[in-house]
This record gives structure tokens, sequence and C-alpha cells, in this order.
């Protein structure tokens, strides 16, 4: 039933849509982000529109409606193999929470990609024309330039839940006492005295470093576009005139997997877009695996672009000793050979995971705590348990814990014991599963498919012209007014004033008296 309401909502976008020519930028060089591109490029194709899509993993699909601009050296500002090593991250090498750390590694992919030969090519030319943009926003607003130069609406996605950084860009910022950094985090809400300081001192921390970073982005800004827009007649606008300007922004994100934050009414959530209803089917050789699990199985990912193989070989070898305890079969990604592995436990150099969490004998996912990871396990209906180790992930993990489909285990050398316990006892309590089943109602209970209100939106903003009735008067405040200190220095000069003015009468008043004494 739930497919056929899919299906007819599609014919009837596409029955009702115009096709549009629109831009797609998504230049992060991660497979987690292709797959969010890909996925939502699939989407506007499959409504009809035609679409220029910026990528460093081109998509395979042959499609007339589908022009790929390749940005394939992105790679070499990023390469996840190096940067996301799990014996550097175990080590602090590379800390994906330091900011200067985040924000010069996402300035150097967006200032890369802006500068790209074959992008360059694309906005220098007057004759291209575009309806709309939509930008992965991953730090950075640079992109925000490809609608100064088509001058046409900008449209944001974010593949995090939503967070102080990117609401800001649309709204107000949300208020720390309630909000969760995304990175910083290790708690959610409510929050302690101390968890609120901490809060709001990470989002200072934020705000007085990307002030501090903006001449660079400015700069660059200037450098790509400001030829192409003077080349059609025009003046560039300023990058912070530009970067408040999206009509909306996509969130790859839903209440069922995030904190219950007041969003704006131009923050659309799409989170799971990118799960097909088509699940592909298995191999033959896994799926005998999978069918014969007669207790089951567990299937074990650290995602695509963290590698178990590069665990430390004590921690792999505890896992492999602890699987081997277990009834229930293990599916492993695994890059490479496991020497001298038991019989239960099964490598696979890449996994089909979404087939493998569809699978009804699938009891237990074990992750690093990606959002697509963590959504696809609530999806399919499957408790899982964290191994968080950069980004967001903890407070995925964390959220889920808190919602009672998960348990968190960090990565150490004690990891092997303390990932035995969370198995015990997810597996032998049943509320994991009755709670999953209910939070996979509330994921599910939709009146439009997520992948409907990416072509449903698109639409709306082109219609309405950059949708301009979405959009927050918030975004007209300055900041001293939002906290009223304008009130406040106001009311400080009048008390000021008053206690003058009433020292000034007593002074008078004292001194009319000493002169009547003296008169008399």
């Amino acid at each position: 039933m739930r497919l056929m309401l899919i299906l007819i909502t599609t014919i009837c976008l596409l029955n009702y849509s115009e096709a549009n020519n629109l831009l797609v930028v998504f230049p992060i060089p991660g497979k987690s982000h292709s797959i969010l591109g890909h996925a939502f490029v699939r989407h506007l194709l499959n409504a009809g529109h035609k679409v220029t899509y910026i990528t460093p993993i081109p998509m395979k699909d042959v499609n007339p409606a589908l022009r790929q601009i390749n940005v394939e050296s992105n790679k070499n500002c990023f390469a996840p193999e190096e940067v996301l090593d799990i014996q550097k991250l175990m080590r602090k090498e590379v800390d994906m929470k330091d900011m200067p750390t985040l924000f010069t590694m996402m300035f150097n992919i967006a200032n890369a990609t802006i500068q790209h030969e074959n992008v360059q090519n694309l906005i220098q030319d007057p004759t291209e024309k575009f309806d709309a943009v939509i930008a992965e926003w991953m730090y950075s607003e640079l992109y925000s330039g490809f609608s100064a130069v088509f001058n046409c609406p900008l449209m944001f996605f974010l593949s995090v839940s939503p967070h102080n950084m990117a609401l800001s860009l649309i709204d107000g910022i949300p208020n720390p006492a309630y909000t969760a950094d995304h990175i910083k985090s290790n708690t959610i809400p409510p929050f302690t005295l101390w968890s609120r300081v901490q809060e709001l001192v990470t989002l200072l921390d934020w705000k007085i470093y990307t002030w501090w970073v903006n001449d660079r982005n400015v700069n660059s800004y200037d450098k790509a576009f400001k030829s192409a827009v003077v080349r059609r007649g025009r003046i560039l606008p300023t990058l912070d005139e530009m970067k408040y300007n999206a009509s909306l922004m996509f969130g790859n994100s839903h209440i069922s997997t995030s904190d219950g934050i007041p969003l704006p009414r131009n923050f659309i959530e799409i989170g799971g877009y990118h799960i097909d209803g088509n699940i592909e089917p298995l191999s033959k050789d896994l799926k005998k695996i999978l069918d014969e699990a007669k207790h089951g199985f567990i299937f074990f990912s650290m995602g695509s672009m963290l590698q178990s193989s590069k665990m430390p070989e004590a921690i792999k070898s505890g896992l492999a000793k602890i699987f081997g305890q277990l009834k229930q079969k293990v599916i492993w990604k695994f890059e490479g050979l496991l020497p001298d592995k038991p019989n239960n436990i099964f490598m696979l150099d890449w996994a089909p995971q979404q087939s493998i969490l569809a699978h009804p004998n699938c009891v237990l996912f074990i992750t690093h705590g990606g959002l697509l990871s963590t959504t696809e396990a609530l999806h399919h209906r499957v408790p899982i348990i964290g191994i968080p180790m950069f980004a967001d992930q903890f407070i995925n993990i964390n959220r889920a814990a808190a919602k009672g489909i998960g348990k968190r285990v960090d990565l150490n050398y004690d990891t092997p014991k303390n990932l035995k316990l969370a198995i015990e006892e997810i597996l032998g309590n049943s509320s994991y599963g009755d709670r999953i089943n209910e939070l996979n109602y509330i994921y599910h209970d939709r009146t439009t498919s997520p992948g409907a209100e990416i072509t449903r939106w698109v639409q709306h903003v082109i219609k309405t012209k950059g949708a301009p009735h979405l959009r927050s008067p918030a975004l007209l405040v300055p900041w001293y007014q939002k906290l009223y200190l304008d009130l406040i220095f106001l009311i400080i000069i009048i008390i000021v004033i008053f206690s003058i003015v009433i020292k000034r009468l007593i002074g008078y008043k004292k001194l009319n008296i000493n002169v009547s004494k003296k008169r008399s």
C-alpha cells in the first residue's frame, strides 16, 4: 500500500511539474556524500528536470537530461583513506572536532571546486542559464556564488541534523540552552548547568572562528565569481548578501532521528530520501548465508570512509574472539583478510548495506553512527550499537541511545569486552526491538515521501521566484536587537540620567536648606 502511494505521488509530480534546468553542487569527495548527491539528482531527473551536476564522483547512470561536471581533483584536498584512518583518529593525530582543521579542510574543497577549470568554463559562459541552484552546505557558503552568477534562487542542502551554524543562514541561531552542538556536544538536552555553559561557549567559538576566516572566504568568492558576473553585465553581490539569500534549506534529517527543536518554515526535512524503495537483490552466495542464519545475523560496518582493517591488531583479534562466541552469524565489512577467523564470521570487502539491513534475519547493526547508517537502520527496524569516530557520529549515537534503540561503545582497547556486554544487552532485552518499531512508525508516518518533498519544494521555489514568503524575519534583525541590547542600553541610560537628576535635586534641596539656616 505504501509503495503504491509513493508511485501515485511520483506520477502526479511527473504530470504536474514543469521541467526546469537545475544546477546541483555536491563537491565533497566522500562516498557517503556522493550517495546523497546521486540520490538527490535521481529524484530531480525522475521528475523530468534537466540537471547539471558538479561532483567529484560522477554517476554511472546514462541520462540525456544529466550533464556532469567532474571535479575529481577535489580528492587531493580530502583523501578519506588517509585523513580518516582509524588509528590516527584514536591517537588524535587527526581531530575532526578541531575548528581550524575542519574549516580549513572544507574551505580547501570549496575553493578547489569553484576555481576548477571545468567549473570556471561553466560559469564564464554567458549562454549558460539555470532556474535554481542546489548546493551542499558543509562549513562553507562559497557555493552561494553560483546563484549570483546565474541570477536564480539558491537552495542549500544539509547532510546532518539541523544545527546552529546551518540554521543561522536561514533564521536566527537556535538557543544553546536546549540545542546540542552537532560535533562537540557529548550529551543531549535537557542539559545540566555545566552543559549549558559548554554549549554556549561552543556556539561563541563557532561564531568567532567564522568571523576570523571571513576574509579568506571573501577573497576566494570574489576571485571565482566576479568576472563571470561582470561578463553578464551585473555587479557581484557580496558574500554576506548571498550566503543569507537561500530560499530554503533541505535537511537530511527527520524528527525520529533528531531532537525536536523549533525549525524555520523554510527548513525542509527529507531524511531517508536516499533509500531506494526497490532493494537490490543480494548475491546468491550472500543470500544463502543470511537465509540460513537460524539464530539471525549481526551486521558490522564502519561505513564507506572508515576501514575496519585499519584497527589495531589487538582490537581486531579481540572482536573476532567475541564474535566467535556468538550463536549468530556476523557479516563484517572488512577490507582484506583476518587470520584464524571463526566460522560464523563472514568478511565482505564492500557490503550492500541496505540489502543486508532489509533481510528479515538481521537482528543487530554495529555501525560507526553516520546519519545515513542510523537512518537506514531505523528504516529497516534494526537496533544498533554505535562506535562513533568523528563529526556528528557521536551525537547520532547518543540520540539513538536516548531514544532506546541502541547503545554506544567507544573505540579503545576495551572495545571487545564492552561490545560483548552491549550485544548481550540488546539481544537479551526486547525493549530495543519494541522501541525501534515505534520509531519506525514515526519515521514512515509522512504525508509525502522524502523524495517527493524534494521535487515539490524545488518546483515551489522556482514558481514563487525564490519563495520570499518563507524567509524568516530574523534575518532582518541585527544580533544586538535580537538580544534586546539596544533596549537594555536605553534602560541603563534612563537610569543613569534619572540618578543624576535625583542627585542634583537632592543637592539643590540640601543647599537651599543650608542657605535658609544661615539666614535665620
